[in-house]
């Protein structure tokens, strides 16, 4: 496996949401507000992140619609998974009903043929 994307899932430094909100915001210490700086310079993520937060005019209400769209998401999961589960319950009751059929056929023709 490539070196380079071993270590894909860790935790990385970047800024979490609410801090690049206050970024934003202007609410950030003077350091705090230079060490996210200092990231955005290395982070193309992080600075589509904030260009687009600026972009939006109503700030107070950017934690709410972030909590909607987190909840609008994993309901669409669960909806999802539930979908597939069901699926998977549907083709579990489809193999089992044609196992007890080729049984079934199977038993009959050995009772016929020994007769």
């Amino acid at each position: 496996m490539n070196d380079h994307f071993a270590d894909i899932f860790t935790e990385t430094a970047c800024p979490s949401q609410d801090q690049l909100l206050a970024y934003v915001e202007g609410k950030l210490s003077p350091a705090e507000r230079h060490n996210v700086e200092l990231h955005l310079q290395d982070c193309d993520l992080c600075s589509e992140a904030v260009e687009g937060l600026s972009a939006i005019q109503e700030k107070d209400k950017i934690p709410g619609w972030l909590r909607e769209a987190k909840w609008n998401v994993l309901k669409k999961l669960r909806r999802k998974n539930h979908k597939r589960r069901k699926q998977d319950f549907y083709l579990f009751i489809g193999i089992v009903a044609l196992v007890i059929i080729l049984l079934a056929i199977g038993l009959y023709w050995a009772y016929h043929f020994s007769r």
